[in-house]
C-alpha cells in the first residue's frame, strides 16, 4: 500500500465518522499540518503514529494494509 492510498483510506474513514481533522489532530497529538500531509499522501508516519490513528477511527491496521 502507498502512502498515498494509505492517506486516502485514512480520510475516508474520518469522514465517514464526520470527524474533522481537527478533531481528530487533537485526539492524537498531532497538528492539523501534518494530519492533513498524513491523509495527502506527503507524509512517512511512524507505526505509533498510524497505530494511534487507527485507535481513534476504530480501524486496525492488519485490516488497511491488506486491502
Amino acid at each position: 500500500m502507498t502512502k498515498k492510498e494509505l492517506g486516502r483510506k485514512i480520510k475516508e474513514r474520518r469522514k465517514i465518522m464526520s470527524m474533522p481533522q481537527n478533531q481528530l489532530a487533537g485526539y492524537t497529538g498531532l497538528s492539523v499540518v501534518t494530519l492533513s500531509q498524513i491523509e495527502g499522501g506527503k507524509a512517512n508516519p511512524s507505526f505509533e503514529t498510524l497505530n494511534e490513528i487507527f485507535h481513534f477511527l476504530n480501524l486496525e491496521i492488519l485490516i488497511v494494509v491488506k486491502r
